[in-house]
């Protein structure tokens, strides 16, 4: 089993050091760890930096890879938050830094973050969508150094209402855009966590992307704190047994491997 979205101290919004997720990792029965954590360039809310001192991270990633050989796997990755006037310097970051798994996320949309609700006071929650998917849209056909989108409806998770629409069109575009360039999605397990029914995507985005041929799925607990390492993950990988999903995929320097789903032990999960 393999925990793809995991952020640690190096992330602006987490406390927690990267060692006592890898050691909540094996002692969940994790094989693989990939730490993600943000860079977010030019995110809204100034009280919050979301740089990440790569060289600081590369000697800490080193170290402790070497130190837990022989007891789990760790790779290296980011969590990038894409806006349409930054694409360019994603792609130069991505150019010049080597990462195992880069994860396309959208935490903004018009240049506003989704956090603090600022984007919906002036919308209504199909416009708030709207705006949202069209966006991400833009994003995947300008931009391409990544292995999966991550955590693709969040926008659910800033809206007490529901939809009236349900946006299958413009997030079937998406899939029809990044299906055949080999790009994947996560399923982040996190949803729940924040209140959501279920992990991110739901289940209904999850058919639309195996309909269109969609295969490449990783497992994200987006943990922030050890407690979560792989949340929900055995629910997770039998649900998407259940949509049809027979692989989980995992990644060195961008290039990914799949592994069977009905081969991956079950985790001690508390």
């Amino acid at each position: 089993m393999f925990d793809y979205h995991v952020h640690s101290t190096f992330s602006a919004d987490c406390d927690t050091p990267m060692e006592e997720s890898i050691k909540k990792a094996i002692e969940t029965g994790l094989k693989e760890i990939c730490f993600t954590d943000h860079i977010d360039y030019d995110y809204p809310d100034r009280s919050i930096i979301f740089d990440l001192d790569l060289a600081q991270y590369n000697r800490k990633l080193t170290k402790l890879q070497e130190k837990y050989a022989k007891q789990i796997t760790i790779k290296k990755g980011v969590e990038i938050g894409v806006q349409p006037h930054l694409l360019s310097r994603y792609s130069q970051l991505t150019a010049s830094e080597t990462f195992d798994f880069v994860i396309c996320s959208m935490h903004t949309t018009n240049k506003q973050d989704l956090h603090s609700g600022e984007f919906f006071t002036d919308k209504s929650v199909d416009e708030a969508y709207t705006a949202y998917y069209n966006e991400l849209l833009y994003c995947v056909k300008h931009y391409k150094q990544y292995q999966v989108l991550g955590h693709l409806d969040l926008v659910k998770r800033y809206t007490r209402e529901r939809a009236t629409k349900g946006f299958r069109e413009v997030i079937a575009e998406i899939f029809k855009v990044i299906i055949p360039e080999g790009k994947g999605i996560e399923l982040n397990t996190s949803g729940v966590r924040y209140g959501l029914e279920s992990g991110m995507p739901s289940a209904d985005i999850l058919k639309v992307y195996k309909e269109i041929g969609g295969e490449i799925i990783t497992l994200g607990s987006d943990s922030h704190t050890s407690r979560t390492i792989a949340f929900q993950f055995n629910d997770a990988l039998a649900l998407l047994q259940t949509l049809g999903f027979r692989y989980i995929t995992t990644f060195e320097k961008g290039k990914a491997k799949q592994h069977p789903i009905e081969g991956l032990s079950p985790l001690k999960l508390s």
